[in-house]
């Protein structure tokens, strides 16, 4: 009994930590793009936002993975959201002496996107250390419930600093959340790792162990192949949320604060499910429904009519949107830490990184022109009907190779 409360409680504080961490930084993360959005109306600037924070997964994913896997998680992670911390820091002394131009955004989300990339694979592996492997499910419920709440809050805190303080001001929240989170993980004691030979590897041979964490598992490669396929058009969406509200329906930030929180009210709601009464046994066969979740809520985002009424039953397809993608992602990510040992894991969640950071950048360079001509309903309506017909068609295909199999 007491050595279920230790974990317990070891748990709780490293997530109540990245909580308040997230708080920070989803908040900081609304105010930034809206700014950005009120003073470019461009999704081509848009997108380069998101191509700027994203760059940095594509280029250090697989050296984030290996650090992940050989040097002290908890370091990696407490020096990462210091560092980010510091980036907010610096660019908040700099925005309240001088009249920076809009272009240094960039600047501070290319910085802000590295040390996402060493800190992501780190926390995740850190978890199965502290967690018993028949409570991952609940625990990945309760670290989405917890990020829910940072989508929910976060925005509206950015939304309502944003109006009343100047943007300085504004990423001071940042820096806070990040010295909080590194108190958290401080005080926690995170079991060691064996030292295995693979330590020692080649920087190649590592990456490769790690793509191959994917090969073996036939049923983890399909739903990972439909990930990133279907990200390629997805991703982008993340960035043109604002103009949808600004530009499509010609509404102010308070009323993009409530689609930011829409989307966290469905995050919340199917954490809380995973979290407390939901118990998944097939759970790539339900990381491939919240996938086709994400794709049909997208399309039906996309052909919403631009009135005031219409923003409402937008705000509720973000809400459907929030949740399909917790039923795509807490399965898939307590399936890996089940099935992958735990000297590998930090190079396998770098790999899911790194093809996120890579579909990211290409679909934005693909769909931010078409964005720009057409509108970005029309961008949610393509998107959403490629992610449904790609999702259906490689769950069919693993169906029928991997159907006999429970998973």
């Amino acid at each position: 009994m007491e050595k279920t409360q230790k974990w317990k409680s070891q748990f709780m504080i490293v997530a109540l930590g990245q909580a308040v961490s997230m708080l920070g930084s989803h908040g900081v993360q609304f105010a930034l793009i809206w700014w950005l959005a009120e003073k470019t109306s461009s999704p081509l600037m848009l997108g380069i936002s998101g191509l700027v924070a994203y760059l940095p997964m594509t280029l250090f994913s697989p050296l984030a993975g290996i650090a992940a896997d050989r040097y002290n998680r908890k370091f990696i992670s407490i020096f990462s959201d210091m560092a980010m911390g510091a980036v907010a820091l610096i660019y908040a002394g700099l925005l309240f002496f001088f009249d920076l131009p809009v272009w240094t955004v960039f600047v501070m989300l290319c910085v802000r996107g590295i040390g996402s990339t060493f800190q992501q694979p780190a926390i995740q592996s850190i978890i199965p250390q502290l967690v018993p492997k028949d409570q991952l499910v609940k625990t990945n419920g309760w670290m989405q419930l917890l990020n829910s709440g940072s989508f929910l809050l976060g925005p509206v805190i950015g939304a309502s600093l944003y109006a009343i303080f100047p943007m300085s001001v504004v990423l001071m929240s940042d820096v806070a959340g990040a010295i909080l989170a590194s108190i958290a993980l401080a005080v926690v004691k995170i079991p060691k790792l064996e030292k295995t030979a693979q330590e020692e590897q080649h920087f190649i041979a590592e990456i490769k162990e790690g793509l191959q964490v994917f090969k073996e598992d036939k049923k983890l490669f399909y739903v990972v192949i439909a990930e990133a396929l279907c990200m390629f058009f997805y991703a982008p969406l993340s960035s043109f949320y604002p103009l949808m509200t600004s530009d499509y329906f010609k509404l102010s930030a308070m009323y993009g604060s409530v689609v930011e929180l829409s989307f966290a009210i469905g995050m919340m709601a199917s954490s809380l499910l995973f979290s407390s009464v939901l118990k998944i046994n097939r759970k790539i066969r339900v990381s491939f429904i919240g996938l086709f979740g994400m794709g049909m809520m997208s399309l039906l985002c996309g052909i919403i009519p631009p009135t005031y009424v219409g923003w409402f039953f937008f705000a509720g397809g973000c809400i459907c949107l929030g949740a399909s993608g917790n039923v795509h992602t807490i399965p898939l990510t307590a399936y890996m830490q089940e099935t992958i040992s735990p000297e590998k894991m930090g190079r396998a969640f770098s790999v899911l990184t790194l093809i996120s950071s890579v579909t990211m950048p290409i679909g934005l360079l693909f769909s931010s022109p078409i964005a720009e001509n057409v509108g970005v309903n029309v961008w949610f309506f393509i998107s959403g009907l490629c992610i449904m017909i790609l999702t259906a068609g490689i769950l069919i295909r693993y169906s029928s190779k991997c159907g006999k199999e429970k998973s």
